[in-house]
């Protein structure tokens, strides 16, 4: 832990200039360059609206229930793609930060044969680059959910109703969990980023498994209203808390769309939370273990 912090004392101007670096290099040599970024998931939003406001209207709003949150708890009701569109804001994040994460080492090897260069920081400045994205991303999301929204209906009201929807204290609550999603999502790295240094096999079936994470994952659906066949749907929803990527699905939802303060359901933190400290341990032993040996790898 100490070395990694060591690697990056001082060198916080620098992470930030690679950050940019990162996107320009990326898409050098196309006419709105780092734009690109942006397009491909605005178009992929794009699609989504006019499949499920257009195409798939009849297949009506989302239903969350929260029956054991005591005054919280009741009925809510989201337009389809309103409901999505607060899961993919992070999903995009997470998504690239995994993959592109665990690509950082091996895509910036010229920084690794270098002695005097902070190994660690390179996955840090490809985060940093991501969260530029992202940033930008949730305000048009912001944007979109409050001078357009969509049709919704919370506890109390007795109709849904169609507009945006008007901002809140508990929207705050976005600078709890953004951070914490930045850096889980580095300390993942810190491990994924060496392994795949090492191991293409490794790098593949992470880039493999990720549409596969996408459906276990609570993006487009409610992960706590499933409900199995064999198995009771408490089971099932608890076990889904094992999943961090749904904890920030939820938790941007709790920020925009559901009223409901981060400690209110103290199982789901305290779930995250414990695997955070996992990652984190891992990552500094996965670090640790194999820095000294990439440059003969690379």
């Amino acid at each position: 832990m100490f070395q990694i912090f060591k690697e990056h004392q001082g060198f916080g101007k620098q992470i930030m200039l690679l950050a940019k670096n990162e996107l320009i290099k990326k898409y050098k040599g196309a006419v709105i360059g780092p734009l690109w970024s942006v397009v491909k998931p605005l178009f992929t939003l794009f699609v989504y609206w006019f499949a499920f406001e257009v195409g798939l209207k009849s297949a009506g709003n989302v239903k969350v229930i929260f029956p054991e949150l005591g005054k919280a708890g009741g009925t809510f009701e989201y337009s389809r793609f309103l409901f999505m569109l607060i899961g993919f804001i992070p999903w995009f994040f997470i998504n690239e930060s995994i993959v592109q994460g665990a690509k950082s080492i091996r895509e910036n090897r010229q920084f690794v044969n270098k002695v005097s260069f902070p190994v660690s920081t390179i996955m840090t400045y490809t985060s940093v680059a991501r969260l530029y994205v992202h940033i930008f991303l949730l305000g048009l999301m912001y944007l979109y959910i409050t001078f357009i929204g969509g049709t919704y209906k919370i506890p109390g009201m007795e109709e849904a109703v169609t507009g945006g929807i008007t901002p809140s204290i508990y929207n705050l609550q976005i600078l709890f969990y953004m951070p914490l999603m930045f850096i889980f999502f580095l300390v993942l790295s810190w491990s994924t980023a060496p392994m795949s240094a090492f191991s293409r096999d490794f790098e593949n079936m992470i880039v493999s498994v990720m549409s596969g994470i996408f459906w276990l994952s609570g993006i487009i659906y409610d992960s706590y209203l499933l409900v199995g066949k064999e198995l009771p749907s408490d089971i099932i929803r608890h076990a889904m808390l094992l999943n961090p990527i749904n904890f920030f699905a939820n938790g941007y939802r709790n920020c925009f769309l559901y009223h409901r303060w981060f400690w209110d359901y103290k199982t789901e933190l305290f779930v995250f939370l414990a695997e955070l400290l996992v990652i984190f341990a891992l990552g500094i032993f996965n670090y640790n273990r194999l820095r000294k040996k990439l440059p003969d790898v690379l």
